[in-house]
């Protein structure tokens, strides 16, 4: 079973068009209508949706980081940050992630991009 991708608000729309066009299943916060969520609100959204969080903030990192020092759930975290990782590199390393990847694979980790 592949990953499921959920879009922070803040990433590029082109990333999102160009995941779905290869196939990767993706909703984006907007879409879903919690693009006003608080970070920690955001990432337990994600969760509940059985979806990996893909995102270019840094304060979402602490709160993935306190997640895990708490022992609260979270089905992962992908990070890409805005200025170190082109959009074309995200969309090849996500896809790579969504596809080759399972759920379990993810829980309660953070991976940083590029792979």
């Amino acid at each position: 079973m592949a990953l499921s991708l959920y879009m922070d608000h803040h990433v590029p729309k082109a990333i999102t068009v160009s995941l779905r066009l290869r196939s990767v299943d993706v909703v984006t916060a907007y879409e879903d209508g919690a693009d006003q969520l608080d970070d920690h609100s955001l990432l337990l959204r994600a969760h509940e949706l059985k979806r990996v969080l893909f995102t270019q903030d840094d304060d979402l990192l602490e709160v993935a980081a306190k997640c895990q020092r708490d022992g609260t759930l979270f089905s992962g975290v992908i990070y890409g940050h805005q200025l170190r990782v082109t959009i074309g590199a995200c969309i090849q390393d996500l896809e790579i992630i969504a596809k080759g990847g399972e759920p379990e694979d993810l829980e309660n980790q953070v991976v940083f991009l590029p792979l």
